[in-house]
């Protein structure tokens, strides 16, 4: 298995000198479906909108992002055409068609000009009806994106990615304004293009027991620093709370089901493990 995403020592401190994400490490291979967890504030998002070149890191010694081996900061527009983001607010024109918003997935490999007038072909149409279809709402094709639920719009949201080509689907609390079922479908859809697909797949998550059924992998971040990284089987409220001190409540908010969770399963990982200065997770699981 090769490398899909590799990050070193990345930082980011914003203007009014909040640090963001501090010395950053993580490696993710190929076809990996990875959860990112962690409080409101912990860098998540900051750590995805890197990842995809949606954000330039501080200057700091050391510091890299690669995906499939290339250079972010070299190639940010190569990049971006190769890693699919879907973001929470599902980022779709309301007014333009679902069809048309899946199709903008291809924009990345077309002429300007095509883009400008809308101007697709009959391969390009097809090839986002059947990615319609893959996420159950191929019969809402023609229908304004504002008309949808947000479960819907979602679903069309990761429509465009796989219209896209991408390699590494990067999703961004996908499901924290949805409701249970919706929540749900949406995970089943990014399991399925991962499983199916091959697709890398970085996932950031609020309920801890949706990173449990759907990752084998959990990543959990605190203060912008990588403070667990292994199998998701190993969390618990117990081993979270010694993490997150009086944070854990909002991480196991909606997450009552964490002890009943059945764990992704995935082949055997390495032990996880925690940043310098912390507990050892499995010490504290035990």
């Amino acid at each position: 298995m090769s490398t899909a995403l590799n990050i070193q020592n990345l930082s980011k401190r914003f203007a009014r000198g909040k640090l963001a994400l501090d010395g950053v490490n993580l490696t993710v291979q190929r076809g990996e479906m990875v959860a990112l967890i962690g409080a409101s504030g912990s860098g998540k998002s900051t750590l995805l909108r890197h990842v995809a070149g949606l954000m330039a890191a501080d200057a700091t010694p050391g510091s890299l992002i690669e995906v499939d081996g290339r250079c972010v900061q070299r190639d940010v527009r190569g990049i971006r055409s190769e890693v699919g983001f879907v973001f929470q607010q599902f980022n779709l024109v309301d007014r333009l068609p679902v069809l048309m918003n899946v199709l903008v997935g291809r924009l990345h490999g077309m002429p300007w000009w095509r883009g400008l007038t809308r101007w697709f072909t009959a391969q390009e149409r097809a090839l986002a009806l059947d990615a319609l279809n893959r996420v159950g709402i191929a019969d809402c094709h023609g229908q304004r994106a504002s008309t949808l639920s947000g479960g819907q719009q979602q679903r069309a949201a990761i429509a465009r990615t796989l219209v896209q080509g991408a390699k590494v689907v990067l999703a961004d609390e996908p499901i924290a304004s949805l409701d249970p079922e919706s929540s749900r479908k949406v995970m089943d859809i990014l399991a399925r293009i991962n499983r199916e697909d091959g697709c890398t797949v970085v996932v950031s998550l609020h309920q801890v027991d949706m990173a449990m059924r759907y990752c084998p992998r959990v990543v959990a971040l605190h203060q912008g620093r990588v403070v667990y990284d292994g199998p998701s089987a190993a969390l618990t409220p117990a081993l979270l709370r010694n993490l997150y001190g009086m944070q854990a409540d909002e991480i196991l908010n909606g997450s009552a089901a964490l002890g009943a969770a059945t764990p992704a399963q995935a082949p055997a990982a390495p032990a996880p493990q925690a940043a310098p200065g912390w507990p050892t997770p499995l010490a504290q699981a035990a």
